[in-house]
């Protein structure tokens, strides 16, 4: 009798269906999303900001620092911001060419007047980014209300950021059961930031001439948006596949997928 009470109260095991070949064609689709993302007009933003990048290192360490600071303020704000920014008027402004062009006209607004005010700009180019992540990820079946999507959100701002080095989306995340305290959100934040704030070091370098910042701001927050739109795709479609063929068989085709192919064709 005891051994049929605990049968009847053990959870059941769901076991995760195998791969069929809509899967792998899905997972295919996403690496070959990562694979683009790094696009032409991304590629030449890191060209022009590696070139003004320099200028950056003349100015006082408190300026430098100030950027890591701007940056982690920035990503909580979005955390707390973003999900409201989607009720109301904010409904109209949900799709992603709408927020390439509310992020482009951000952009030139901030860089026309040249370093200090590309600084100003950072948070609400770094909230329209958060809130188009959020954006994908409702495309994805997440709810854009609850605490653990704003989370996975943080974690696309995690993912590699433009240049040769890039390493795409960081599927560490993927399987990841990521605590829900106000702890372990300041802990993500401060994780990311850095690497974060290396990728706007580019942004604001391409801005550090005022009127013509003006251009090149428009040009990277439409960069940066397209970039990081592209990573959400891969990063919530990923985690939808996973919900359905499980974290490690979904993870594994990925990864075997932009290894081969990155090898060279025979």
């Amino acid at each position: 009798m005891a051994d049929k009470i605990v049968t009847e109260n053990l959870t059941p095991l769901v076991v995760p269906a195998l791969l069929d070949d809509d899967a792998r064609t899905r997972i295919a689709a996403l690496a070959v999303r990562q694979t683009k993302a790094n696009g032409v007009l991304m590629k030449a933003i890191t060209f022009v900001g590696g070139q003004v990048e320099d200028g950056l290192k003349v100015l006082p360490r408190p300026v430098r620092n100030q950027l890591n600071d701007v940056t982690r303020q920035a990503l909580r704000r979005s955390y707390d911001l973003a999900a409201l920014s989607r009720s109301g008027f904010g409904k109209r402004f949900g799709s992603d060419q709408a927020h390439r062009v509310i992020g482009t006209m951000s952009g030139a607004i901030g860089g026309f007047g040249g370093l200090p005010t590309a600084l100003a700009e950072l948070p609400v180019a770094t909230t329209l980014i958060f809130r188009a992540v959020l954006h994908v990820a409702a495309q994805y079946g997440e709810d854009p209300e609850s605490d653990v999507t704003r989370m996975e959100c943080l974690a696309v701002f995690g993912s590699g950021g433009p240049g040769p080095k890039d390493d795409g989306v960081d599927t560490a995340f993927i399987g990841a059961r990521i605590s829900l305290s106000g702890a372990a959100v300041n802990t993500l934040i401060s994780r990311i930031a850095p690497k974060f704030a290396a990728v706007l070091s580019q942004k604001l370098a391409a801005q550090t001439v005022p009127v013509l910042g003006a251009v090149a701001g428009a040009g990277t927050n439409y960069a940066f948006v397209n970039y990081y739109v592209a990573l959400a795709h891969v990063h919530f479609g990923l985690r939808q596949l996973a919900r359905d063929y499980g974290d490690a068989a979904v993870l594994d085709e990925f990864h075997r997928v932009l290894l081969a192919s990155r090898l060279p064709q025979t």
